[in-house]
Parts: structure tokens; sequence; C-alpha cells
């Protein structure tokens, strides 16, 4: 009995010493909590160590460096892992290398740095991007309009927008809440900073913030997106030079036919789309398809992951990594993209074929990137001003967050050049 326990002691043992990696599998049979999972690929980075993502294996894994103290943070955050022998690590690449299966492993280098353009006041809450970062535990700096317009964005590799309304409107609540204290103090806070600024005019500062956010990513930024901070940022880069705002929300008329004189060509995203006229809508343009989902019941609200090439389109597949790819829809001010308003140029990564809606787009601008994401909460189907806060220790599998998760790691991968 003694031989049997040393050898089998011995045995354990050797298995332990040719272990060299770590296997997070992202899977939904395997993996307990995937946004947690992020978390400690990105805590790996941060200390100057390499990742593998296999693009497509078991929902897009992550192969990392074996270590008493990674597996330990695995254990603390509640993380799935499996120990990997070299052998075995050397065999899952063998296949994945493979012509004859659409999956790929691209190598992380180092931890982006990550910003998260948002009023100082807003809670983490406030956010679904926010949420993510700290229940995954990235670490993130909020910024505002001065640091932008102080050109602090080029100390970052990842920008978030909150939930912003670049047009100078005040996302429009003027319709519903134009009574209600938060409202009435929220436009005083923003007229305020503009002058602190030099500026006469939210809608003239807000202009000025969106150039600078577009020349970051022109310059190579990655800017991240969702729900109103999508469309209402395009809408501000069409209508530099133009008054769109009505007297109740700039003090002056808005400029006559203001929609003809608008330039599509500075866009990111969308194109000759229509801006709403009345200040009463809560609603910025024809983009969005939230007022336009009638045949789209909750219960059957889900939209698709689309297919990409691993091998060949390693970006949009990194972008699209799941466990699955049907994720439940969710609404907010802007709950998707008009099909036929977006560019040629840009890529539909997930979509609602029923009501010929993207969720979920991406695309290149200069030496940079973006993504642009509709609604506002994943887990929250109707988030609605003053709602609880959504609790992500219930939803730790969470597909849609995983979209968002998707996008902060994406800065981390060596550059492949995307073939088609």
């Amino acid at each position: 009995m003694r031989k049997l326990l040393f050898s089998f002691s011995l045995l354990l043992f050797s298995v332990q010493l040719s272990a060299s990696s770590i296997l997070i599998p992202m899977d939904a049979e395997s993996q307990k909590n995937h946004l947690k999972a992020y978390g400690i690929t990105f805590w790996v980075l941060s200390k100057q160590q390499k990742v593998q993502w296999l693009l497509n294996y078991r929902g897009g894994s992550f192969l990392l460096p074996d270590g008493e103290s990674v597996r330990k943070e695995c254990q603390i955050r509640g993380v799935s892992f499996e120990i990997l022998s070299d052998g075995q690590a050397n065999a899952i690449l063998d296949e994945i290398s493979s012509p004859s299966v659409n999956q790929d492993a691209v190598i992380l280098e180092k931890a982006p740095k990550i910003a998260v353009y948002s009023p100082k006041g807003n809670q983490p809450w406030d956010d679904a991007v926010t949420m993510a970062l700290t229940y995954a535990e990235i670490p993130y700096v909020t910024i505002y309009d001065e640091e932008v317009l102080d050109d602090k964005l080029a100390l970052y590799d990842w920008l978030h927008l909150h939930h912003e309304d670049f047009t100078g409107q005040y996302g429009k609540f003027y319709g519903a809440y134009r009574a209600t204290p938060w409202y009435i103090e929220s436009k005083k806070e923003s007229e305020k900073l503009a002058k602190k600024l030099g500026y006469e005019k939210v809608s003239e500062e807000k202009r000025d913030v969106a150039l600078k956010i577009r020349n970051y990513v022109i310059g190579g930024g990655f800017m991240f997106a969702m729900c109103s901070a999508t469309d209402s940022f395009d809408i501000a880069l069409a209508a530099d030079g133009v008054d769109i705002c009505e007297p109740m929300f700039d003090g002056d008329a808005s400029d006559p036919n203001y929609q003809a004189s608008l330039d599509f060509q500075k866009t990111f995203a969308f194109t000759n789309f229509t801006l709403e006229r009345s200040y009463l809508k809560y609603e910025f343009s024809s983009i969005d398809m939230t007022q336009k989902r009638g045949n789209v019941p909750k219960e059957s609200d889900y939209f698709s992951l689309m297919d990409f090439s691993a091998k060949w389109d390693p970006v949009p597949t990194m972008l699209c990594q799941n466990h699955t790819t049907l994720v439940k829809g969710f609404m907010g001010q802007t709950t998707a993209f008009d099909r036929s308003e977006i560019k040629p140029t840009v890529l539909v990564l997930g979509e609602n074929k029923i009501n010929e809606e993207a969720r979920y787009i991406h695309g290149i601008k200069g030496k940079g990137f973006f993504t642009f994401y509709g609604g506002h909460d994943p887990e929250d189907y109707q988030h609605r001003v003053g709602d609880p806060k959504t609790e992500l220790e219930l939803h730790p599998t969470s597909p849609g967050y995983r979209l968002i998760l998707n996008n902060v790691l994406f800065p981390a991968a060596r550059k492949k050049k995307q073939k088609t």
C-alpha cells in the first residue's frame, strides 16, 4: 500500500511539474463565471505575461502560462480552469492551426489602459460597461470633457463612451423630464462646465469633444460606445458647423432646413439619416429602431452573432467570441440601428433579421477602430430612469456582457492584417 501511495504521489508530482499552461474554458458547459474569466486574463496581462486567445475553441477560451498565483487567483474569483501539460497544450494549438477548422490562436501581449468617458458624478452601475469592468475586476480611469479637450486621450488604449448626448440636447429628455430636479440640475451642470471651458453653448462644447474623440480613433485608438452615445456621436460629427438645437436647449433657433446641411462623409458608421426635429420626442434620428420594433415581442427578442473566419478575419471573430450565437435583446434610448443607414464599410457583427436591424457593429477609422453596441443593459430588458442597478453576481455567464468584455481585450491582441 505504501508503494502504491508513493507511486501515485510521484505520478501526481510529475504531472504538476510537466504542467505548463492553464486553460480557461469559455464554453457554456465548463465555465461557471465567464465575466470574471476576462478579469483573470487581464490580470495575467498586467503581470507582463502573454496570453493566447483561442478563437472559436470552446467558446473563445484563454491559454495562460501556468503558475501557482494564477491558479489561486482563479479559485478566489470563482473562474473555472484546467491544468494542461506541454503535450496537451501543443495538441490543442495543433488542432486549432489546422486549415480545416475555423479556429485560430491570437496572442494577447499587453493589458490595455482603459478610460471611460462619463460625468464624474455617475456611479459604476449607471452604465453597463463600468458594471462589467467593476465586476470583472478590470481597472479603469474615468475622464470627461476637461480631459478630452486637454488632449489626455492619448494616455489610453481603449475608450468607452458612456450613454452621452453629443448633440447638446440633454439626452432629449425634455418632453418627459424637463420639470424633474435631476434634469434641471444636469442641464445646469452641463452649462456651467461649458462656460468654464470657454463655450457659450453646450452643443458647441460637445461637438469639439466629439471631434477630439474622432481624432483619437483616427490616430490609432479603440473606441467603444453603447446606447445613445452611438448615434448622437455620429450626428454631432455630421452637424459640425450646423445648429440643430431648438431654443430650449441652447437659447436660440436652429438653422433653417438643417437636415440638408448635414455632412455624412464626416460620420463613422451612419449615413443618409433623418434627424428628429421635435424637441418633445425621445429620439435623435431615424438611425435608431426603438420605435420601429412593433413586431419584436420581448419573449422572442434575440439577435444572432455573425460567423467570421478566425484565420482570415481575426478582428470581428474576436469581437464575437461567445458560448452562444444567439443573444437575448435589450432596449435603450438607442436600441438598434437601421441597416439601410449603415455605411457599407461597416461590419455588422450582430443582427435581428426579423426586424432588419443591426445590434452590434464595428468599423475602422484611420488607424483606429470603433464598435457600436445598441441598448442600455444586456441583463435589464427595458431599463428606465431610476431603475435599480443590475447585480452581475446573478448573471456571471451573460452572453450580452461578454461582447462588452471582448472589446476590452481587443487592443491587447497582436495585430494581424485582416485579409478580407
